[in-house]
């Protein structure tokens, strides 16, 4: 079975309904506008698969100004919750050290959808994904 995917000029969007789990890879050092763009493009992907799980790579793309991660916290957060109502949320963030410091610096010590990891596996294990089938 193939797996769904979009892309656009500095975002890969995929979805493996076998783990299921939505991947939000980024390819490049993105503007504000594209930032918000990408999450927006994820939502409406994420939609008719009910992907309520993603790991989303910044690794390649870096951190988000301080005002677009608020943005992700609290504006994407709600429309999340509007597009898949009453369904429960993991975004794992796949990062470099220097990235997790700030993030996790940036993130309230209560927060429960969103998650930083270095380390692949992981990431994968908070997702709750089996590991041997995470490969």
């Amino acid at each position: 079975m193939p797996v769904p995917a979009a892309e656009l000029d500095f975002l890969r969007l995929s979805y493996r309904s076998d783990l299921r789990v939505l991947f939000m890879r980024w390819d490049r050092v993105v503007t504000p506008a594209e930032h918000r763009a990408g999450y927006q493009a994820a939502l409406a992907f994420a939609h008719p698969h009910q992907a309520t799980h993603w790991l989303i790579d910044l690794r390649i793309r870096g951190l988000a100004e301080a005002e677009d991660f608020a943005w992700v916290l609290t504006d994407f957060r709600a429309a999340l919750h509007r597009a898949l109502p009453g369904l429960e949320f993991r975004m794992a963030y796949l990062v470099t050290p220097y990235q997790q410091a700030l993030i996790e610096s940036r993130l309230s010590a209560q927060e429960t959808v969103f998650r930083t990891f270095i380390e692949e596996q992981s990431a994968y294990q908070w997702l709750g994904v089996p590991l041997p089938e995470a490969r």
